[in-house]
C-alpha cells in the first residue's frame, strides 16, 4: 500500500538512529507480513505455522529486551468508500498470474497467518487492537497523541505529520539487538524519517506533504489512470539513465516549492493536468485529489481510549458506515475475537478471497468452504440475501454472487442478540453447518474438536476426494503439534520423545519437491478450518478455539504423504509413545463414525479400529 517508488526515493533523508525505551505503535498488517516473508518460513506448502510464531515470539522479545512497549494495530475496517478496491482487486490478480506460471510461494501469506499471529500476541500479552476504521489513520493519530514513533514498511506513513517520525521495517535490524556505548542499556539499530527532515531537504512546507501524495498517486487517487497525465513546464528532457519515477518526484517537489498552502496548490493543478483526456472535467481530478488529501488528516481516533480503558467506541459516535454493526460486536472486534470481514459483508462490500498455491486446472480451494461462509452470511444478513465474492476461475479472478443461507437451527437467532443466545443452540448451529453430530466428537480433547470437525467435512466437500494418505498424514501432523505444543508448555523440561524426533527428522531433510495435488487439497482444508473459525467466532465460542500454529505444517504434512504413499504406515512411527497413537486413533474413529454416519444415515455408532473392515488409514 502507498505511494509507488517513495519508500526507495526518501532513502538519503533518512537518520541513524538508536531505538530504545519507548513506546511504539506498530502496524500489525505490515508486521506479520514482513515476519513471514522476510525470514525462511515456507511459503511453498500452505505454511510452516510453528516456525511463524517462533518469528513472532523472537520479534517481541527484542523489543522487550530494548525496553520498547510495543501497540499493534491491525487493519478490520479499511475504506468504506471502496477506493482501494481496484488495487486491491489487481493484487489479487497479479497473485494468480504469478502462481500460474510456476512462481509457486512467491509473497503468498499462507490462509491462516493472520490468524497465528493474532493468537501468538494474545499468548504474549501484547496489546493489540483489530481497528473498525482505516487503521493507517488511526494509526498515526495514536503516535501523534502519545509522542512515540510508528513502525511499518507502508510509505503513507512518510506522508502523515507524526511528529516522533516513522521507523521503516527495511531498516529495522529487530535481530541486531546492541548495548550503548557507556551503559548497559540495548537499543535497535534503525532509521529514522521525520517530515521535518524531508521538507527541510526539499524545502516545502510540511502541509503540502499530501498534496504531493495525493497528485504523485496512491491507493486512493491516480491521476494517470483517470486520463490526467502530468505536463510539466519548462523541464529539460529526461535523460536515458533516470529513472522516470525518481525524475517525476523531484519535478513535482520543485513545483510545490513555490507554494505556501494546500488550496493555493489545487489552484495551480489544472495548468499541470490541462483539460484531461478523452473530454474527462478537470473539476472530476480536482475533487479526486481533494479526497486523496483527506486521507493524511489524523482523526481524534478510539484506540487511546481502547488501550487504556479495554472499551470500544460509543455506539452513538460511530459514522454513518459503521452503524450497521450490533453493538455487542465492537469489543470482540476490537480484541480480535470477532473476524474483520463481518464489517464489509454487513455493509454489502464485495469480498476477496485468498490467492494461495492450488492447481489452476481444480476449482478454488475456497470453493469449498463456501457453504461455510453461506451460513456466516445468512447468521449475518438473514437469508435471501447475496455476498459478492472474487475469486480464482482458472487463472482469472471473477466475480459471482453467494446466496446467504441459514441452517434449521439458526432459524430462530437474532444477530443483534447472537450473544444471548444458548449454548446448546450456538453449538447446534455449528455443527449442523459441518454435517457432524456432537457424539462424534466424543473420545476426541477439546481444544481438537473444532479441527476434528472441520476434517470430517473437508473429506466430504474436498474437490476429488483425498485419498487415504492424505488424511493419515494430516492427523499425524495434529499429533506433531500436540506434541511440540505439550513440550513448549513445559518450556522444554521434558524430553522430545521418540516420535517426535521421528517426525523431526523428516522436517530436517528439507521440502519435498511440490506435488500440486497435494498443496490443493491441503490448502480446501486450510480454507475449511479459515471459515469454521470466523464461524465459531461469531457464534461466541461454542467449541474451544484451537492454537492454530499447531495444527498444520506444511513441509511435515507434505513430508509425510510420500512417506506413506510408500509404504510407511502411522503406526511404525507412532508405535513407541502408546498417548501419541492413542491421540491419532481417537482422531480418526471420530472421523470415520462421522463418514459412516453419512453413508447409512444412521446414528454416530462404535467404529472400528484403524486396521478393521478393510479401512487402511
Amino acid at each position: 500500500m502507498g505511494i509507488q517508488g517513495l519508500t526507495s526515493f526518501i532513502e538519503n533523508v533518512l537518520q541513524n538512529y538508536n531505538f530504545t525505551t519507548s513506546k511504539l505503535i506498530i502496524d500489525g498488517s505490515n508486521l506479520f507480513h514482513f515476519l513471514y516473508f522476510n525470514s525462511s518460513v515456507d511459503q511453498q506448502h500452505g505454511g510452516d505455522y510453528d516456525d511463524f510464531e517462533d518469528q513472532v515470539c523472537k520479534f517481541f522479545k527484542a523489543l522487550r529486551d530494548c525496553g520498547i512497549d510495543p501497540f499493534v494495530i491491525i487493519d478490520g475496517g479499511s475504506d468504506h468508500t471502496d477506493n482501494k478496491f481496484k488495487t486491491l482487486r489487481e493484487r489479487a490478480q497479479s497473485k494468480i498470474n504469478n502462481l500460474s506460471i510456476g512462481l509457486q510461494g512467491d509473497r503468498i501469506i499462507p490462509t491462516l497467518a493472520k490468524q497465528v499471529f493474532k493468537q501468538v500476541l494474545s499468548c504474549l500479552e501484547v496489546p493489540f487492537a483489530q481497528c473498525i476504521f482505516e487503521a493507517d489513520q488511526e494509526i498515526a493519530s495514536l503516535a501523534e497523541k502519545w509522542n512515540c514513533p510508528v513502525l511499518s514498511n507502508d510509505s503513507d506513513f512518510y506522508i502523515f505529520d507524526i511528529q516522533a517520525g516513522y521507523l521503516p521495517f527495511s531498516h529495522f535490524q529487530w535481530q541486531n539487538v546492541s548495548v550503548q556505548h557507556g551503559s548497559s542499556q540495548n537499543y535497535i539499530p534503525c532509521k529514522l524519517y521525520t517530515t521535518t527532515s524531508f521538507c527541510t531537504h526539499f524545502k516545502i512546507d510540511r502541509q503540502l506533504l499530501p498534496v504531493f501524495a495525493a497528485i504523485a498517486g496512491n491507493d486512493y487517487v491516480n491521476l494517470y489512470n483517470m486520463g490526467f497525465p502530468i505536463k510539466w513546464p519548462s523541464y529539460p528532457p529526461m535523460k536515458p539513465n533516470q529513472k522516470p519515477r525518481v525524475v517525476f518526484f523531484n519535478r513535482l517537489l520543485d513545483w510545490l516549492a513555490r507554494f505556501q498552502e494546500q488550496q493555493e496548490a489545487l489552484d495551480s493543478v489544472p495548468s499541470l493536468i490541462g483539460h484531461g483526456e478523452n473530454g474527462v472535467n478537470t473539476d472530476v481530478a480536482l475533487e479526486a485529489l481533494s479526497l486523496g488529501i483527506e486521507e493524511y488528516k489524523l482523526p481524534l481516533g478510539c484506540l487511546e481510549r481502547f488501550f487504556e480503558e479495554y472499551s470500544a467506541p460509543d455506539p452513538g459516535s460511530l459514522p454513518d458506515h459503521l452503524r450497521v454493526l450490533p453493538d455487542w460486536t465492537l469489543l470482540p472486534l476490537m480484541k480480535g475475537t470477532l473476524p474483520s470481514c463481518i464489517i464489509y459483508i454487513l455493509q454489502l462490500r464485495p469480498v476477496i478471497q485468498g490467492v494461495q498455491v492450488e492447481d489452476h486446472s481444480f476449482p478454488s480451494g475456497n470453493n469449498t468452504s463456501r457453504p461455510i461462509r453461506q451460513v456466516l452470511y445468512g447468521l449475518l444478513l438473514g437469508e435471501r440475501r447475496e455476498v459478492e465474492e472474487y475469486d480464482r476461475e482458472g487463472t482469472n479472478l471473477t466475480s459471482s454472487m453467494v446466496k446467504a443461507i441459514l441452517p434449521r437451527a439458526a432459524q430462530q437467532l437474532q444477530l443483534n442478540k447472537l450473544d444471548q443466545a444458548p449454548h446448546s443452540v450456538r453449538l447446534e448451529v455449528f455443527l449442523e453447518t459441518l454435517g457432524v453430530s456432537q457424539s462424534t466428537l466424543n473420545g476426541v480433547p477439546r481444544h481438537l474438536e473444532l479441527p476434528v470437525a472441520v476434517t470430517c467435512y473437508w473429506l466430504r466437500h474436498a474437490h476429488l476426494q483425498p485419498d487415504h494418505p492424505l488424511l493419515q498424514a494430516l492427523l499425524l501432523g495434529l499429533v506433531y503439534g500436540e506434541l511440540c505444543r505439550q513440550r513448549k508448555s513445559q518450556r522444554g523440561f521434558i524430553e522430545e520423545g521418540p516420535v517426535l524426533e521421528k517426525l523431526r527428522r523428516l522436517i530436517q531433510r528439507g521440502a519435498s519437491n511440490l506435488d500440486l495435488a497435494v498443496a490443493h487439497a491441503y490448502s480446501q482444508w486450510q480454507c475449511c478450518m479459515r471459515d469454521c473459525l470466523d464461524l465459531n467466532q461469531l457464534l461466541c465460542f461454542p467449541l474451544s478455539e484451537p492454537q492454530i500454529a499447531w495444527l498444520y505444517r506444511g513441509t511435515l504434512v507434505h513430508q509425510l504423504v510420500g512417506q506413506l504413499r510408500g509404504g510407511v504406515t502411522p503406526d511404525s512411527l507412532l508405535i513407541e509413545d502408546p498417548s501419541s497413537g492413542q491421540l491419532y486413533r481417537a482422531m480418526l474413529e471420530a472421523i470415520l463414525n462421522s463418514q459412516e454416519t453419512e453413508a447409512t444415515g444412521q446414528p454416530d455408532g462404535p467404529s472400528a479400529d484403524s486396521g478393521a473392515g478393510g479401512r487402511r488409514f
